[in-house]
């Protein structure tokens, strides 16, 4: 799962490192270069709202293999093209197909791991989603500069292929899918119909469908928790994403270092990714050090104070790169800041995402695919006022800006630690979801 999901964030930010080459290729402008970033997100959050709530109703395996075949396959145009509106169009349907790993792989962990293990889960699982990003600019500094840009696409085509050939050995996980399967067999088995389970349902598929693609929507519209989760992941979202705006400038442009190398300043970020993973066993005790509820389990409340630790470490990154990223400054000092700007990302969309699986329960990935079209969608539109963002304000200045709005967001976080529980009573999905069937 973590290693299919890296394919996908992989390719959305290798695209980046390639840029110059089409600029020179097509005698395009950077900002219609990035349109291939905004494309691709755009298709991720189309299609997380697509693929999620269809593996709830069909499986996840199939789910799996049929969208990354398809989005191997859409690798091919974007490697031989000739033109750069075939490179938009094909990076759409990629990002489209692609999101079914990065939307369902969360909701997969959710179905197979307890409540005590999750975390540690998300954490191995978010080591791809997590640092694919950052992958991308450090592999394809390098790709481009030697290979050229064509070749940041058939590098991801050839991890793609042997991740697909790992994903056939996947069975499937979710719970009322497999029931469902049992059911049939059982009434073939014993040719008795009485046989059943509680994932039933007596409208046709055409109803099915409706009800499971509509309800992510539902979701974000109706539900305080995914409402105002949502703004904040893709907030965070939106700043990860203007890094790949900010690090080139601070980086090749002020200080005039090569695609490759310049591709290493993210090393911080995904130093940072690790040390948040690494420090789960850490976070664990303080997490099960809270009251626990009648049935003997800590609240999902309990993982919203790593939330609160991560929002706190992204702005506190985001203002240190700000004022330490023009050349006067030693170029290590800013790279150094990425370290707690990644690990304060780990934290948000491991524990985020870990709470909205936890409220939702068998809704986890219309949840989290919610959550997922949010933050696709900050994060196709804000590299695009970037250029002009860091061009009208400077690096210090833009950067402060977008500290300042981080650390207002923290409260975000803080408000659900104190009076989550309060809020996930008050929601009618989840009380629907914890009535008794007899």
């Amino acid at each position: 799962m973590s290693v299919g999901a890296t394919v996908v964030a992989l390719s959305s930010t290798l695209y980046t490192s390639g840029i110059p080459g089409l600029q020179e290729e097509f005698g395009i402008s950077k900002l219609k270069a990035l349109f291939g970033i905004t494309t691709y997100l755009l298709g991720m959050a189309i299609g997380c709202v697509l693929f999620a709530p269809l593996s709830e109703l069909v499986g996840r395996r199939p789910v799996y293999l049929v969208s990354l075949t398809i989005f191997l396959l859409l690798l091919l145009p974007t490697a031989l093209a000739q033109n750069i509106e075939t490179i938009l169009v094909s990076r759409f349907f990629g990002g489209l197909f692609g999101s079914a790993l990065m939307s369902n792989s969360p909701a997969s962990i959710s179905d197979i791991v307890s409540d005590k293990h999750r975390p540690l889960a998300f954490g191995f699982l978010s080591i791809g989603p997590m640092n694919g990003p950052v992958y991308g600019p450090i592999i394809g500094g390098f790709v481009y500069q030697y290979m050229g840009w064509r070749w940041t696409n058939w590098i991801v085509l050839i991890i793609g292929g042997a991740v697909l050939i790992l994903m056939i050995f996947i069975k499937e996980t979710y719970a009322p899918v497999i029931l469902r399967r049992r059911t049939k067999l059982k009434r073939i088995e014993t040719q008795n119909r009485k046989w059943w389970t509680r994932y039933d349902h007596a409208q046709d598929l055409r109803s099915l469908l409706q009800i499971s693609l509509s309800r992510p929507f539902i979701m974000l519209l109706t539900e305080p928790i995914c409402i105002f989760w949502d703004i904040y992941v893709a907030l965070v979202y939106g700043g990860l994403y203007l890094c790949f705006v900010a690090y080139p400038i601070a980086f090749q442009q002020e200080r005039g270092w090569s695609p490759g190398i310049g591709g290493l300043s993210f090393v911080g970020i995904g130093i940072g990714v690790y040390i948040a993973i690494a420090c789960e066993p850490i976070f664990r005790r303080l997490i099960n050090h809270h009251q626990r509820s009648e049935d003997g389990r800590v609240p999902p409340e309990a993982t919203v104070s790593i939330v609160g630790l991560g929002g706190t470490l992204i702005a506190s990154g985001q203002l240190w790169f700000a004022w330490t990223c023009t050349p006067n400054v030693h170029w290590l000092v800013s790279i150094v800041a990425g370290v707690p700007f990644g690990a304060g990302n780990a934290c948000v969309f491991i524990y985020a995402s870990n709470y909205l699986a936890r409220s939702y329960g068998i809704y986890a990935a219309s949840a989290l695919a919610g959550n997922m079209f949010t933050r696709s969608i900050m994060g196709a539109c804000l590299p695009l006022a970037g250029p002009s963002m860091y061009g009208t304000l400077g690096l210090h200045w833009a950067g402060t800006l977008l500290g300042l709005v981080e650390v207002a967001c923290i409260a975000i976080p803080v408000v659900f630690y104190f009076y989550g529980h309060k809020i996930r009573e008050r929601s009618p999905l989840i009380k629907k979801m914890q009535v008794p069937v007899l």
